[in-house]
């Protein structure tokens, strides 16, 4: 299954991609291809960046999760999942600023509630960035009742987060809500039962990348 509503650089990129493309060619026809040099690297990596590729979708049914983010994990232990007051699974992915920073839902799933916490910038690949940082979290309930939690947290560079979901809109795995720019993390609060499917240390791709099966 491939699920891809968007172009291949994401919304989230063109007035950044805009400004650069028209600031560089004003600097070289004005200053010279030198000048210039910085604005061309500057757009460069706005592209790479903002690159919003499509993706086939991990999973074989609706108790599948998929990874929300490309990047690293960097957690995977049972902690509090302090939106729902349970215990749960963490699985924690890292994104750097080479990683592609669009999020999408880790199962088919109803939204019940998105909370937005601000908070810090630490760098994103620490613990304490999950409970101190910036963060918005979404509750998705999924057809079979099972309660997970996909927290977005921005990073050391990340100042915007874009969640675009409210209560009662659905998703299915796979498709994309959100996005983080420059650098930050998602983690994912499964049910105590789930099958994490991953390791630390491992790389892994939003949508193709398998992260756990719910019980």
């Amino acid at each position: 299954m491939n699920n891809y509503p968007h172009p291949i650089i994401a919304k989230e990129g063109w007035p950044f991609l805009i400004l650069l493309l028209v600031g560089a060619v004003g600097v070289q026809v004005l200053l010279g291809t030198w000048v210039a040099l910085p604005w061309w690297l500057g757009l460069l990596f706005v592209i790479q960046f903002f690159r919003d590729p499509a993706r086939q979708i991990a999973g074989t049914g609706p108790k599948s999760v998929v990874s929300p983010a490309d990047g690293r994990i960097v957690a995977v232990e049972e902690t509090e999942d302090a939106y729902l007051k349970r215990r749960a699974i963490k699985v924690s992915v890292f994104m750097n600023v080479f990683n592609v920073h669009s999020n999408r839902s880790p199962v088919d799933g109803v939204v019940q509630e998105v909370w937005y916490s601000p908070g810090k910038f630490v760098n994103a690949d620490l613990a304490k960035a999950s409970t101190e940082n910036e963060r918005c979290a979404m509750h998705l309930k999924t057809p079979e009742g099972q309660d997970v939690t996909s927290v977005q947290v921005a990073g050391l560079i990340a100042r915007r987060i874009l969640n675009y979901m409210d209560g009662g809109m659905q998703l299915a795995r796979g498709q994309r809500y959100g996005f983080i720019r420059f650098g930050s993390r998602v983690d994912v609060y499964l049910p105590l039962d789930a099958k994490v499917k991953v390791v630390i240390g491992e790389k892994v791709y939003a949508s193709s990348t398998l992260l756990a099966e719910l019980a």
